[in-house]
């Protein structure tokens, strides 16, 4: 029997004006550059002492500094906790706008909204609002740079290509399904699994905290869906019924903000099969809410999605990710979680991958 999440609180949107976090200056509804993007991480931090920390947590393949906000009370003792990365197609703008947008929201709302004050208090969110910093700096260079999609590293010795597909590279079944070996395609899943320090970076980070993560939320666009794993066909997660029932309240969310419809269900079921994903990887670890959010649009403008969109579609997915997010503190706080005590990986080990059931 699914939480209930009030409405009041699921749609801020109402409520919620101009930024107030960091003197009203910053433009969330436009692209920006990594460099600013980085200048407004240090402003959100020096404005907000209490509750948010930037923490470094990793180098990509070009030695920038991978980052992320942590925001929460400061209690002093261990939290729950939410992850929400952007940015690990370098191409997919929208993402990082998003990440940013929804950190102005949830701090917005800590100082308006009781059910968001209880919920920093419970859990902290840590959101990446580009993981793929070498990738998305290669993407602002020039039109021909625009579509980049991988991050930076160099190829094997034999090839003269560049970059390995991040979401590809984790290691959750990695190399099996819908991966190219050939390190000059889009979908190259790298040498082996986590091979690039960006992979690397998040498997650390969160699989040594994993006990604490009720939520993984990695942002991608186009195509509006909510996929959950896996990307594997004939694999079905034993959390399957639930997380189904979610994600379809996420999308009801997100539809009445601005009637936009999103498609739920995993990968294989409506979109295409793929394996080495962060959202799998990060199920295999236990998280028991793990879903990739593909945002606008349904490609007519694809990847190049125009700055008037970026409100309205950041809006909608901010509606969305809170109903999964506060269905996941209150299950929590409210009622015992169900964490699959089960070594996930010890049984696909098991029994194997194909016509495998995850329970």
């Amino acid at each position: 029997m699914l939480y209930s999440v009030g409405l009041s609180f699921v749609v801020l949107l109402s409520v919620i004006g101009a930024a107030t976090v960091d003197s009203g200056e910053y433009d969330y509804f436009k692209y920006h550059p990594m460099s600013e993007i980085t200048d407004w991480m240090t402003q959100l931090e020096k404005e907000n002492p209490d509750i948010v920390t930037i923490m470094d947590y990793g180098k990509t393949y070009e030695k920038k500094t991978i980052s992320l906000l942590k925001i929460g009370v400061k209690t002093g003792e261990k939290k729950k906790a939410i992850w929400m990365d952007c940015g690990i197609h370098a191409r997919e703008w929208i993402a990082p706008a998003f990440c940013q947008y929804f950190v102005r929201q949830i701090l917005d709302a800590y100082k308006k909204d009781p059910k968001m004050e209880e919920m920093m208090k419970n859990m902290d969110f840590y959101v990446t609002p580009v993981l793929n910093m070498d990738g998305y700096t290669f993407s602002w260079t020039n039109d021909s740079t625009r579509l980049w999609r991988k991050n930076r590293s160099p190829g094997p010795k034999d090839c003269d290509c560049y970059g390995t597909d991040l979401n590809r590279n984790f290691d959750a079944f990695w190399g099996t399904v819908g991966v190219s070996f050939d390190c000059c395609s889009i979908f190259y899943c790298g040498s082996q699994a986590a091979s690039e320090p960006e992979t690397q970076a998040v498997t650390y980070f969160v699989g040594t905290r994993k006990e604490d993560f009720l939520c993984f939320l990695t942002i991608h666009s186009y195509g509006q869906m909510l996929l959950l794993p896996y990307g594997l066909p004939n694999v079905t997660d034993p959390n399957y019924k639930e997380l189904m029932e979610v994600g379809l309240a996420a999308a009801e969310a997100i539809k009445k903000v601005h009637g936009m419809d999103y498609t739920v269900g995993t990968s294989p079921d409506i979109l295409y099969e793929f394996s080495g994903s962060s959202k799998d990887w990060s199920r295999l670890q236990g998280i028991p809410f793990t879903y990739t959010f593909e945002l606008r649009d349904n490609g007519t403008y694809a990847f190049k999605l125009p700055e008037d969109q970026i409100k309205p579609t950041c809006e909608e997915a901010y509606s969305g990710a809170l109903h999964i997010i506060t269905y996941a503190h209150d299950k929590t706080f409210n009622g015992a979680v169900a964490t699959a005590a089960v070594t996930l990986w010890t049984l696909v080990l098991a029994v194997g991958v194909t016509g495998t059931n995850l329970m």
